[in-house]
């Protein structure tokens, strides 16, 4: 699996935008619980391109498209930096989507270790999100890697109700470099992870 960012002002058009809203449409049934989108099962180009462009000018905000090795576009990936609760010092995830027509071969967790070790570089000591707390595949998902329930508060964009989640990075023991770039973990029943944040 390969990270690879979205930066901003990047054009969001073409194949790539054909792309990821075919990944955002693959999981109506996550965004009937989210509400992010009017019409779940209608998700349409620009929406995706508006989204994106938000989330992209947030600062600390990153968005990472995970690919196979052979450029199928698995899953995506939005981390923030900080938390705007300046009592917050841990990094946050956003959203983990995988393409629903790759779940349950072990995506999700691959990409939620990639976005660990990612962070982990950069110097966190934990890393934090938020789950709905009508989306318990979500909780059942993360709380499988170790994530343990911190709080439960509203997000801050719609209010929804929601589980805060927080997991310790500590260093590997023991690391072997010569990984394949394409390894996956055993297969999850919960593949598609989107959190609360927003």
């Amino acid at each position: 699996m390969v990270l690879t960012p979205l930066s901003p002002g990047q054009d969001l058009s073409g194949p790539l935008l054909s792309e990821l809203t075919a990944l955002y449409a693959s999981n109506r049934a996550f965004h009937r619980l989210t509400g992010d989108f009017p019409d779940p099962d209608d998700i349409r180009p620009h929406q995706i391109a508006e989204a994106l462009t938000g989330e992209l000018a947030v600062p600390g905000a990153e968005v990472l498209l995970a690919r196979a090795g052979d450029g199928r576009l698995l899953g995506l990936a939005i981390t923030l930096a900080r938390h705007p609760d300046p009592a917050d010092p841990d990094p946050w995830i956003g959203l983990l989507l995988v393409h629903a027509a790759e779940q349950g071969k072990g995506y999700g967790r691959a990409l939620a270790e990639r976005l660990e070790d990612r962070l982990r570089a950069r110097g966190a000591a934990a890393v934090r999100l938020a789950v709905l707390d009508n989306n318990p595949a979500g909780l059942a998902f993360w709380t499988a890697l170790g994530y343990r329930v911190l709080d439960h508060r509203t997000d801050r964009a719609l209010g929804r109700p929601c589980t805060v989640l927080r997991k310790p990075l500590r260093v590997p023991a023991t690391r072997n470099a010569a990984a394949d770039p394409d390894r996956t973990a055993p297969p999850s029943r919960h593949d598609n992870a989107g959190t609360g944040l927003r």
